[in-house]
């Protein structure tokens, strides 16, 4: 198995959304875009099923270590030599990759999520820094493009939260913030026996639209003349939107009614969407999200 097939069986084996946002992407381009999501799956993993800290701590240091490697060009693990490739060929930042390490160290810490600033900036580490790192491949040209990335990827990290809320309690997180817990007087018990109660719903429909909030503004920075090449990024964001509107549906009770979107649905929304925006572009259509 060469770097290049580890990285895509790593990426579409996950079930992850983002490997249906780039089907129709150019060869190079997706095959940069998926080492880039292989070494995000890597490290996400480490965090959610290395149960012993220490050893998180050293599995996430080797990845650490293993970039260094990588941008020296003396990469060892099959998804660091297509990053190396990658950065050969796309202008990726190391210290952007890093900073998802970041983000994972505050699951593996235990870090909690006291105030909205610790939730921006988990978001920013393993969302934010993602749609930045993206677009460097993608290609853009207006500076303003990297507001766009940021603000799509709290859109999505928040909708992440609000889908897997009760999984996260299962493993002992709660992303969202404690000073809005305790203005719902929503209890951390609450979320480990998946209590839905008024304040709970309040709560989960407050955050609902945040990540509404989040997708418009992020639409609303997308300069008009990197539309066409950050298509993907577009498609991304609506394939997770249609998580939202499925949340909405159930008034965010996740604890119940736990949110799917089959693979056959999402391949059909980012066809939808990437046919729309083939066209949208010529004709000035506006942005859409829902299909």
């Amino acid at each position: 198995m060469t770097p290049e097939q580890y990285c895509r069986g790593k990426t579409r084996g996950s079930g992850s959304s983002f490997f249906y946002a780039f089907l129709f992407l150019p060869e190079d381009q997706r095959r940069a875009i998926m080492a880039l999501y292989a070494f995000c799956r890597e490290v996400d993993d480490i965090a959610d099923e290395v149960k012993e800290q220490e050893v998180a701590l050293t599995k996430l240091g080797f990845w650490r270590h293993e970039l260094s490697q990588a941008f020296a060009g003396k990469p060892q693990h099959p998804v660091g030599r297509e990053l190396h490739w990658a950065h050969q060929h796309f202008p990726i930042n190391e210290e952007l990759l890093v900073e998802i390490i970041d983000g994972m160290l505050m699951d593996v810490k235990r870090k909690p999520i006291l105030k909205a600033s610790d939730l921006s900036l988990y978001a920013y580490r393993v969302a934010g820094v993602v749609g930045l790192l993206s677009i460097e491949i993608f290609g853009y040209n207006n500076r303003k493009s990297r507001d766009f990335a940021t603000s799509l990827g709290e859109a999505l990290q928040l909708t992440n939260i609000l889908r897997d809320v009760a999984e996260d309690a299962r493993m002992g997180r709660i992303y969202l913030p404690q000073e809005d817990r305790i203005r719902y007087r929503v209890s951390d018990q609450a979320f480990k026996d998946g209590d839905c109660s008024d304040g709970m719903q309040q709560l989960l429909r407050e955050y609902g639209d945040k990540a509404e909030a989040a997708y418009r503004h992020a639409l609303s920075q997308l300069p008009d003349e990197d539309r066409e090449s950050l298509r993907p990024s577009i498609v991304m964001g609506t394939i997770y939107y249609a998580y939202l509107q499925k949340l909405r549906e159930i008034n965010f009770d996740v604890f119940h009614h736990p949110v799917q979107i089959l693979p056959l649905r999402k391949i059909w929304i980012a066809w939808r969407s990437w046919r729309y925006e083939l066209k949208a572009v010529n004709k000035g259509l506006p942005l859409k999200l829902e299909f």
